[in-house]
């Protein structure tokens, strides 16, 4: 395995529409699920508007994004601190396996030892992605015995129809 050398950095609105597009590969790769252009995009957007949610952070690997991930914000009042979720991960086809998420993970810490109150790092990941498991895994990551649980409420659908997104 060759490793590469990225350059990693915060992501920037004129990242938007490439980062949408990996969320749509990576829906449809690890879930089979076809996500519209129009939507994603303005859920990518709406991040760098609400810069309260959360950030993204790419990889770029000869000028090009070859790698995001997404950042977002979950209050703990048992630690009194946030804890800082990993989602929307996506590494290119022909980059994967070569270190860059593992570069992207040590900024993402970097940047939260840089901040007071961040008291840890959580994530999702397919039951069945059993590399993605075995990469958390070595870069110190620990299952955890939680299930998750989800439900779409209506009034997300209101807004979003509201929005024009659906």
């Amino acid at each position: 395995m060759m490793e590469l050398n990225p350059t990693i950095r915060k992501a920037r609105i004129g990242d938007a529409e490439t980062i949408a597009d990996f969320n749509i590969a990576m829906a449809l790769e690890t879930e089979g699920k076809s996500l519209e252009k129009e939507k994603i995009s303005a859920g990518v957007k709406n991040l760098f508007r609400h810069p309260e949610y959360g950030f993204y952070i790419v990889a770029e690997v000869d000028g090009q994004v070859a790698g995001c991930l997404m950042v977002t914000y979950e209050w703990s009042d048992w630690r009194n601190g946030l804890f800082w979720w990993i989602q929307s991960v996506y590494i290119h086809p022909d980059c994967r396996r070569k270190g860059i998420y593992r570069t992207m993970y040590s900024f993402v810490k970097k940047l939260a030892l840089k901040e007071k109150n961040i008291c840890g790092f959580r994530l999702y990941v397919e039951k069945e992605n059993i590399n993605a498991q075995r990469t958390y895994t070595a870069l110190g990551m620990t299952e955890c015995q939680y299930k998750m649980f989800e439900e779409i409420t209506e009034q997300n659908h209101i807004y979003q129809k509201k929005q024009k997104l659906i």
